[in-house]
């Protein structure tokens, strides 16, 4: 199908193409930033129940360090809000994606239907009238 394409839209569709990959990305990416914002607003909760005096621990890569009520909240905190940052930034850029995509996939849609003589989509061709075929 691809082969017979004029090439402005053989352009479109590749460009299409390339969009939904994007967008696949994108998703994948925000997914995992919900998923480790839930994470870690639950552990922000979980400190709430936690006596300021127990002896906490945070993970540095492969090491467990020490570490106080109070900056492991701070922590967490900061953590919450960089992730609520990032997952806006990601919300923003799906629906940028999906506008595109939505505009090229127009596009090529007249693209093809002026080349072809009209749209041949489902349930093209001719139709029963009102007393039926």
């Amino acid at each position: 199908m691809q082969g017979n394409l004029p090439p402005e839209a053989q352009e479109k569709l590749e460009q299409l193409q390339d969009l939904q990959e994007t967008a696949q990305q994108v998703a994948v990416q925000k997914n995992q930033a919900e998923s480790t914002l839930n994470e870690t607003r639950s552990a922000l909760e979980t400190l709430e129940d936690v006596d300021e005096d127990t002896t906490m621990y945070r993970e540095a890569g492969e090491l467990l360090i020490e570490t106080d009520h109070a900056t492991a909240e701070d922590e967490l905190g900061e953590k919450v809000d960089s992730l609520e940052v990032r997952l806006e930034t990601l919300k923003k850029q799906e629906e940028r994606v999906q506008t595109q995509f939505e505009e090229l996939q127009g596009e090529l849609q007249q693209m093809l239907g002026g080349a072809g003589g009209g749209p041949a989509g489902p349930g093209a061709g001719p139709s029963p009238g009102p007393g039926g075929a």
